[in-house]
């Protein structure tokens, strides 16, 4: 093969080196918060937006610029596509009918219940439905996933900061305090586990709730957890459905070239078929898992650095008020849920 042969295109090397500077912050900053959180504990996406969120005086430097709005963006897809991996449709009948009635219901409810604590605290929709949709389904990967799905306005982006931090911050309250719920209420293990599982916003954070009980409940909270994850799929396309529209409208989404269903979300579903199937070796799952981890880690570091406290104060107390008022409904919602199946079983 020549020389010439090999040579790549001069505009893809252009666009390819416009890129680095921006993407290389955006994985240091990632890998500085894997090892803090890997280190001394603590929450990875948490710490990956505050290490962003101090590099925010680079947002505007238009070397970096490019690099953070494709790890911002873009990278987030392709996070959400492989979360597919994780699922196999036969979970759900190990969670049995009235755990399933009872998870979905708990992600619709959250939703709504956020959005109609949005409007009485007089707050945008988008911010109920993010922080519904985060509290509800899987914390930050579903406030991003979701997200994607909205116009790309620079207001949805600070929404959507805003959630990850709030969601972030509840969920790893919920882990350290649910568990204490749990013994307190002597809850069962299969009761625990729905409750944890069906309650705290993260995947990270349930499995650290259920484990801090017993492996039994471990493995119970987090098999009803990603039901929840699972719910991720409806919720998304809806979503995607509903505000086509006014993506297209908001000049940022390519009008008429947008497909009706986001490309990253057809091969999420396609994902979640062939593992059903059984056709993806663990292997390849655990890697999937580990790149799509790395990609939201990335993306949400990205949206920390685009983001400063001070236009996050501009916010005002509401939006705090909003999350914590969401977490506290799903958690009463899954009590409620244990007792009646208590009694009626």
């Amino acid at each position: 093969m020549t020389e010439r042969a090999l040579k790549l295109p001069k505009p893809f090397l252009t666009g390819l080196n416009e890129l680095v500077p921006g993407l290389m912050l955006c994985v240091v900053i990632a890998a500085a918060a894997s090892f803090v959180s890997a280190q001394y504990g603590g929450p990875t996406f948490l710490y990956a937006l505050l290490i962003g969120i101090s590099f925010h005086f680079l947002s505007d430097n238009p070397k970096c610029l490019p690099g953070i709005e494709v790890s911002a963006k873009k990278l987030v897809r392709v996070g959400v596509a492989l979360l597919g991996v994780r699922i196999a449709i036969s979970d759900v009948h190990a969670i049995g009918a009235l755990g399933v009635t009872a998870l979905a219901g708990a992600v619709v409810l959250t939703i709504g219940f956020s959005l109609m604590l949005a409007k009485l605290l007089r707050l945008p929709s988008m911010l109920g439905i993010l922080s519904g949709g985060a509290t509800g389904i899987c914390g930050i990967s579903a406030a991003m996933a979701i997200s994607s799905t909205l116009p790309q306005k620079r207001e949805n982006e600070h929404y959507t900061l805003l959630t990850a931090i709030g969601v972030a911050a509840f969920s790893t309250i919920a882990m350290v305090l649910y568990p204490l719920v749990v013994t307190v209420l002597e809850l069962s293990r299969s009761e625990a586990g729905l409750f944890l599982g069906g309650s705290i916003h993260d995947v990270a954070q349930v499995v650290g709730a259920g484990f801090m009980i017993s492996p039994e409940v471990g493995d119970s909270a987090t098999l009803a957890k990603m039901f929840r994850v699972a719910m991720l799929m409806p919720v998304v396309v809806v979503f995607a459905f509903w505000f086509r529209s006014a993506r297209q409208a908001s000049g940022n989404d390519e009008a008429g070239k947008q497909p009706l269903v986001p490309f990253f979300l057809l091969v999420f579903i396609g994902l979640v078929v062939v593992n059903s199937l059984g056709w993806i070796p663990p292997v390849a799952v655990e890697m999937s898992s580990d790149i799509s981890k790395w990609c939201l880690v990335i993306s949400i570091a990205a949206l920390g650095v685009k983001t400063s406290f001070e236009k996050l104060s501009e916010l005002g107390w509401k939006p705090i008020a909003l999350l914590m008022g969401n977490a506290l409904f799903i958690a009463a919602y899954m009590l409620v849920v244990v007792y009646l199946g208590r009694m009626i079983f």
